[in-house]
């Protein structure tokens, strides 16, 4: 793994020199490793794999959720959110017709339908 670059961003863009690894002992499987950060004492440190093993899947977007805006679905657990989303009219900049957005539109600024947004991106 030394020498191994890794993604420090979220522009996609790899560091220009490789991160220090240090050693560790894995927590889980006991084996030793080397993880990109200093192990703080006391506290576990898991290998490549056993991390990999207890992480959720990621989806094709990314890390985000795929519902509208990007957000995390986790988020509408919040109070705030358990009540249904207040959507408002708007027409779109890109095919002229009525929308609704789930944010109130500021004047001047152009709003986007869902299939137009999509496309634009």
């Amino acid at each position: 793994m030394e020498g191994r670059r890794f993604n420090n961003n979220r522009n996609g863009n790899f560091n220009s020199a490789p991160r220090e690894m240090h050693k560790a002992i894995c927590s889980e499987c006991k084996q030793e490793c080397e993880v990109p950060f200093k192990p703080t004492e006391g506290k576990g440190v898991k290998c490549r794999d056993c991390f990999s093993k207890d992480r959720p899947p990621r989806n094709n977007f990314g890390g985000r959720s795929n519902s509208f805006g990007g957000r995390n679905d986790n988020r509408r657990n919040n109070n705030f959110n358990d009540r249904p989303r207040e959507m408002h009219k708007a027409t779109c900049a890109g095919c002229k017709q009525e929308c609704e957005v789930p944010f109130k539109p500021t004047e001047g600024r152009d709003v986007f339908c869902r299939d137009c947004f999509k496309n634009k991106n």
